[in-house]
């Protein structure tokens, strides 16, 4: 079993710890996925803040997942490298994660204080250096909008990563990937897709 910032990795094509951080740095919109009271999957896209191995991110509390969550804190974040800003450069990892794991509620001065000017500049921290003045002026009306009285901010703590790295893909297609590279074979593709080619009769 692969770990990765302590979790399990269910992936034949990992990250990397650092390609985890680089990943999460640069992408700037995540889908966070919760179950309704009827057991109904939902997902909204959210822009979100990766801080020491978890993931923030902030809605109003009048919205229904806010009721959805605090009555099962079990939810799903998926995050791709297609939420990237154009300019992020190419040799940054590409794929996507999703992360099951735990939220929790923050409604406090101390959390809103570093949190809401540290989304509104999201976008751009992973590229590194100083802010333009056109985008600190744009962070700055971004944070503004955020700071409102209904709104509420939650950490997820992840407990199990699904990984793609696409260029790990690319590399096992071309035959290129070494064992070093490659995760463990999953289960799915072990025994299950055997049984299905088998069940088809294509085996």
């Amino acid at each position: 079993m692969v770990q990765t910032h302590d979790h399990e990795i269910v992936s034949i094509y990992p990250f990397t710890n650092e390609e985890v951080d680089a990943l999460m740095t640069n992408a700037h919109e995540a889908v966070l996925m919760w179950a309704t009271k009827d057991g109904w999957p939902v997902g909204v896209t959210h822009a979100f803040f990766w801080k020491d191995g978890k993931i923030w991110l902030t809605f109003a509390e009048h919205r229904h997942r806010t009721a959805a969550i605090r009555r099962d804190n079990r939810v799903s974040v998926n995050v791709s490298s297609t939420s990237y800003r154009p300019d992020v450069p190419r040799d940054a990892p590409r794929g996507a994660i999703t992360f099951k794991g735990t939220a929790e509620f923050f409604d406090d001065d101390e959390t809103k204080a570093w949190f809401y000017p540290a989304l509104a500049r999201g976008p751009y921290t992973g590229m590194g250096g100083e802010l333009t003045p056109e985008q600190e002026a744009q962070a700055r009306a971004f944070e503004k909008r955020l700071n409102s009285p209904l709104r509420v901010i939650i950490e997820i703590v992840p407990e199990k990563w699904i990984m793609l790295d696409s260029d790990k893909m690319a590399k096992d297609t071309a035959g290129e990937l070494t064992d070093e590279e490659r995760g463990p074979m999953l289960e799915s593709d072990a025994k299950r897709m055997a049984e299905e080619l088998e069940r088809r009769g294509l085996s």
